[in-house]
């Protein structure tokens, strides 16, 4: 209806009988009077969402002539040309543009409305359902189990976990992510959020700032994520052990089921190689976004996935392996999010595991040290070989391998 009242009103303030534009929608319109430019009727029908034949402005670019007009001169010089604009808006040979690097050379790339649709659209709403549903689950879990607890008898002797250097890079991972994920999903959703409840100059304060913090501490994310790999990857190599500790899902659904583990139980090695996977794709992107234009990587690595058929054989057809620098860093922003999504909802799991889900876990990183049974009942195997080499206290002849005194 407000369509039809405007149409009405525009109609009568142009004196054009509303015959005449419904006639529109099935004629070509008459644009002797715009010079060859677009009519209302273009205008309109381009807002009902119909297909309108853009070759009466696609074409119009001056022929040979166009590129000389971007030397006259004039109130706004040859910028104010629109053919010009038109020849490069669709790609005229013969003009270029010579300086600068190859992001100069592209003077108009209209791939970022669609960036902000899907940056403002699916990325903002399935990333906040993905972290608000693994947050309902979590307090879902400890209301049926409980947090887990330590079973057996506990001896009151310790044995050592982690060492300081391991738990300083595992804090220095662990807690960079953790200004990172929040200083991410500030500028992600600061817009939405933040200016409806603190105002336009807060939201642009802490903007800014989170941008900068945002940065700088990624260096530190990286180094403990590199610290964190070559320390424990040997001890994450899946052995035949995890079969037996994903077969009665490692006990955590259970009250008093202990499945062997050695130092790292299955669990525990499913988030380390989605920690170094997803964090080191995060890496990737991040430089590329904090050097910009000099890192692209998604037209190469389009080119490598187009050679394995993969992406035909999903359903994508062939992806583009020509993208402008533009396109590079649009990517890379879409990419570095979706990862971060992933492997924050997969953080917090090991967050609540790790400290309220599991008596006993935060020791391991906290202290390093770790009560005796707890080793027994969650890493048995490794409590074992630790003992064998005479880095553990042995239980002795008088308390048994549960770690509960023998009657």
């Amino acid at each position: 209806m407000p369509r039809m009242i405007l149409t009405l009103l525009l109609s009568l303030v142009l004196g054009l009988p509303l015959a005449a534009q419904e006639a529109t929608q099935t004629s070509e319109p008459d644009r002797a009077a715009t010079g060859g430019a677009q009519t209302l009727e273009d205008i309109m029908a381009r807002q009902r969402g119909e297909p309108v034949d853009d070759s009466f402005r696609r074409n119009a670019t001056g022929g040979d002539d166009a590129a000389g007009m971007a030397g006259q001169l004039g109130s706004l010089g040859g910028a104010s040309d629109s053919e010009v604009w038109r020849a490069l808006r669709y790609g005229l040979d013969d003009v270029k543009v010579s300086s600068g690097g190859p992001e100069a050379r592209v003077l108009i790339q209209d791939g970022g409305m669609s960036w902000l649709a899907f940056r403002q659209g699916p990325l903002a709403t399935y990333g906040a359902y993905l972290l608000g549903i693994t947050l309902a689950l979590l307090a879902l879990f400890l209301l049926i189990r409980g947090r887990i607890r330590i079973d057996g008898e506990k001896t009151g002797r310790t044995v050592t976990r982690f060492q300081a250097v391991e738990r300083f890079g595992h804090w220095l991972m662990a807690g960079s992510f953790i200004v990172l994920a929040i200083t991410g999903l500030v500028v992600l959703f600061g817009r939405m959020v933040v200016i409806p409840l603190l105002g336009h100059e807060a939201f642009s304060t802490i903007a800014v700032g989170s941008k900068w913090v945002h940065n700088n501490i990624s260096w530190a994310f990286m180094l403990g994520l590199v610290m964190v790999f070559f320390m424990w990857v040997l001890h994450n190599i899946p052995n035949r052990t995890d079969l037996k500790w994903l077969a009665v899902g490692g006990g955590i659904f259970t009250k008093g089921v202990h499945p062997p583990a050695k130092k790292f139980n299955a669990g525990q090695k499913m988030i380390f190689w989605a920690t170094i996977v997803f964090g080191a794709s995060i890496s990737a992107s991040g430089l590329s976004l904090l050097f910009p234009f000099e890192l692209p990587m998604f037209a190469k690595t389009f080119a490598i996935l187009n050679d394995t058929g993969l992406p035909q054989a999903v359903g994508f057809g062939v992806l583009p392996e020509m993208l402008a620098p533009h396109e590079e860093m649009q990517l890379a922003t879409l990419w570095h999010s979706i990862m971060a999504f992933v492997l924050t909802a997969i953080i917090l799991a090991h967050i609540y595991i790790g400290s309220v889900g599991m008596e006993g876990a935060f020791d391991a990183m906290g202290s390093g040290e770790v009560e005796e049974q707890w080793a027994r009942e969650h890493h048995g195997l490794w409590l074992e070989e630790l003992q064998e080499k005479g880095h553990a206290p042995d239980p002795g002849p008088n308390r048994t391998k549960a770690g509960t005194p023998a009657e």
